[in-house]
């Protein structure tokens, strides 16, 4: 099993992701991000600023009030970047409702034009890589990239609903709920992002929805050795690299499967679904979701890059393309990643 697996990596790098490295490097000149309540009981509380207040959403069904946190995490991420919404001239977000409900829905607030994108849990990563493409191509000026994730909304669409009181396995994962929006510039103050890797579709034969950790640290890798290969840079050339949503079984895979490619990830390297959750939070492998990358990178990992401790910084957000249907007939887990490395800047 393990040469098959080390076989078909050889295979996806003779044909490995691009890598694009931006002249014009965009700003990100604002964000916001709202979580849920679970969220602002671990470990990242004091990064998390703004939060669910349930009587708020007490008449709302999950998927409604999903909506609704995305809209106000836009409006503010906007706001705070000292922006209108005319100024806006695109807006870039998906989720993981059914045809991107939350960010279609969230859209017709904005008399902006809108993107929708699917990327599973590698959104955020893909509407920041893509909107660093507009404004460095100089089709646009500022474009606003979001997404967000819910753990009842996602619970019902991808297992079971919640009050089918369905056991969670050992490999499982929480789905954060967290919406997260960046606004991106070809002007003005603020981290930049020099460079993306788009990723290619990968998968290795897991059909287990309830272990998508293990299901996508292989298009981890695959993007992060073509990043590697494509810029010439290291693990030790980064002060931190983030992949967003591994859990702790999948972070554990993926530094094995990195190691035997020739590349020894450190101190340096965390996974945001590793370390969202305590471990008294009885999350089993940790975090997942489009919110759960998001909310870190827009709250602790831009924190720490704007007061200077860290100057460069990679994040990886990978995604398991599966619906409901397709567990339900057996097919294996298709995943994706998508790199970005953001500086401090000026």
């Amino acid at each position: 099993m393990e040469n098959k697996l080390q076989n078909k990596i050889a295979n996806k790098q003779k044909s490995k992701p691009n890598s694009m490295l931006f002249k014009s490097p965009p700003h990100i000149i604002g964000r916001y991000v709202i979580v849920g309540t679970k969220e602002t009981e671990g470990p990242f509380k004091e990064y998390f600023k703004h939060s669910i207040i349930e009587k708020e959403f007490i008449k709302l069904t999950y998927e409604k009030a999903e909506c609704k946190i995305l809209e106000e995490a836009i409006f503010n991420a906007i706001h705070n970047s000292n922006l209108t919404l005319s100024d806006i001239d695109v807006l870039l977000s998906g989720d993981l409702l059914n045809q991107i409900t939350s960010s279609s829905f969230a859209a017709r607030k904005f008399d902006t034009s809108f993107v929708g994108l699917y990327g599973a849990c590698s959104t955020m990563a893909e509407s920041l890589a893509i909107g660093a493409c507009l404004i460095d191509g100089g089709y646009f000026k500022r474009v606003a990239c979001s997404t967000s994730s819910h753990f009842a909304t996602a619970e019902r669409q991808y297992r079971a609903p919640l009050e089918l009181g369905t056991p969670r396995t050992p490999s499982s994962q929480w789905t954060v709920t967290a919406t997260a929006c960046s606004v991106l510039s070809n002007s003005g103050n603020g981290p930049i992002i020099t460079s993306a890797t788009f990723g290619k579709v990968t998968d290795f034969g897991i059909s287990d929805a309830n272990n998508m950790g293990a299901a996508m640290a292989p298009a981890a890798l695959t993007t992060l050795v073509a990043h590697f290969l494509n810029t010439h840079t290291k693990p030790e050339d980064y002060d931190l690299i983030m992949t967003g949503d591994l859990g702790k079984l999948g972070s554990d895979i993926f530094v094995d499967l990195m190691e035997q490619e020739g590349y020894k990830l450190g101190q340096n390297y965390t996974d945001g679904g590793h370390i969202m959750f305590s471990i008294n939070q009885k999350t089993n492998q940790g975090g997942s979701g489009c919110g759960c990358g998001a909310s870190l990178l827009n709250s602790y990992v831009l924190d720490k890059i704007e007061n200077g401790t860290y100057k460069k910084v990679l994040f990886i957000a990978t995604g398991a393309l599966l619906n409901s249907l397709t567990s339900q007939q057996g097919e294996t887990i298709p995943c994706i990643a998508h790199s970005l490395v953001i500086e401090k800047g000026d």
